[in-house]
């Protein structure tokens, strides 16, 4: 039997190629059609990604928000992001297809264009998820928690932010990364990102319902405290992010036999 933990491990290591730009995609669905937009996404378009350079990192349906479907795309640099988008959304995978997922999606604009905070920050590549060891599908579950940043705040909001992301750990959660907007202009207009401010986002990755708990009363500590300082421009967003089948970034499985290598956060 498989035991499902996350260990640092494989988030650290197996980066053959580095993805430091990454979009926040949230589409809103019309009523009741997410879990059918995501059968016919990880059904068509994860490898449709990575053929042309580009890589889903993740994808999920928002708790809370059952008509959103919440996920990330990341590519090596500005350029391999408009290649790749050309070459997908001008290729025939998107024109099968096309028709089949717009009918689900109201809108498709809410997007951030991030990258790593700092050296280290990237969000993880995640081997695919195997089929035959991971029967289930993707484990665990993601949190985001979404800031935006006071003008001219960022330096300020993510030294004090830091803090408090270190208190975010314990048993069943590991952080996969700390992200900030890329402030370059939108190479692919087809596909617009918001312009209305600068984010700072963290992004976990928990095993169970119990490391959520835990890890509540500290993203609602930060949220006061960022506020207090006035370093921040709008309401924090916490998202509870339920992983597809095949999301990359999901609670990662160590089979039986193996060494358990997760570092306490």
């Amino acid at each position: 039997m498989d035991v499902f933990v996350l260990s640092k491990a494989p988030i650290m290591s197996a980066r053959p190629v580095s993805y430091p730009v990454i979009e926040l995609r949230r589409y809103t669905l019309r009523q009741g059609s997410a879990g059918p937009f995501a059968r016919y996404f990880e059904t068509w378009f994860p490898e449709a990604f990575q053929q042309l350079g580009a890589l889903a990192l993740g994808h999920f349906v928002e708790r809370g928000a059952i008509t959103r479907f919440t996920w990330l795309r990341a590519y090596p640099d500005m350029a391999a992001r408009l290649a790749a988008n050309t070459a997908f959304y001008d290729g025939p995978v998107w024109q099968e297809h096309r028709a089949t997922l717009n009918h689900f999606i109201l809108d498709s604009d809410d997007v951030l264009l991030l990258r790593p905070l700092y050296p280290g920050a990237a969000l993880p590549t995640l081997p695919a998820v195997d089929p035959v060891a991971e029967p289930g599908g993707a484990q665990g579950l993601a949190v985001a928690h979404l800031f935006q940043v006071a003008d001219g705040k960022l330096d300020a909001c993510a030294a004090a932010a830091e803090t408090w992301f270190s208190a975010y750990g314990g048993d069943g959660l590991v952080e996969a990364g700390v992200l900030a907007t890329l402030n370059e202009a939108n190479n692919f207009p087809r596909h617009p990102v918001r312009t209305d401010g600068t984010w700072l986002v963290w992004i976990g990755i928990l095993r169970d319902e119990a490391a959520l708990a835990a890890l509540q009363p500290c993203c609602e500590g930060a949220a006061r405290a960022l506020t207090a300082a006035g370093l921040l421009a709008a309401t924090p967003e916490l998202l509870v992010l339920d992983p597809g089948q095949r999301s990359r970034l999901r609670w990662m499985p160590i089979p039986d036999g193996a060494h358990d290598t997760r570092i306490p956060c």
